[in-house]
């Protein structure tokens, strides 16, 4: 199916609770892979402000993960430490292995990156640095605190 990304919506929101929230503000997604139709793998675009993060740092159970960046410059950070991507450069985050990661835009300008990854169900997404584990559970994001008490819905 042709597609022109111009025509697709930009999300801004985030279902992560409030506390986590500013993190990824300034983040927006462009769902390419839904608009597209595709079922089995999403493909995101997306752009980050400056001071920007994509996520909080994390790791997949069951789903694996990739980017490549697009444009601008976005610092990666990892169990390894930090390093920089440019416009051209490529990281993969296979599932089940517990490297956290995230990308943070700490220049003065956009950044923008694809975003792709598997619908493998049954995931469990677990944050290292925060008190947050995600749990896919009928079709969407349930998140609790690592002792397994819920947050309360994000504000919409």
């Amino acid at each position: 199916m042709l597609l022109d990304p111009t025509q697709v919506p930009c999300q801004t929101h985030s279902n992560y609770p409030s506390p986590f929230l500013p993190t990824v503000a300034g983040r927006t997604k462009q769902k390419l892979g839904d608009a597209a139709g595709i079922k089995n793998f999403g493909v995101n675009l997306v752009c980050l402000a400056p001071g920007s993060c994509s996520a909080l740092r994390h790791w997949h159970t069951r789903q694996d993960e990739f980017i490549y960046v697009l444009a601008g410059e976005l610092v990666l950070t990892t169990n390894a430490g930090s390093q920089t991507l440019t416009a051209g450069m490529a990281a993969g985050f296979p599932a089940g292995e517990q490297d956290g990661h995230h990308l943070c835009n700490q220049s003065q300008a956009d950044t923008t990156y694809l975003e792709i990854g598997d619908r493998t169900p049954n995931d469990q997404v677990d944050y290292p640095d925060d008190d947050l584990v995600a749990h896919w559970v009928q079709e969407r994001w349930q998140f609790t605190h690592k002792d397994g008490t819920f947050y309360h819905a994000p504000q919409a």
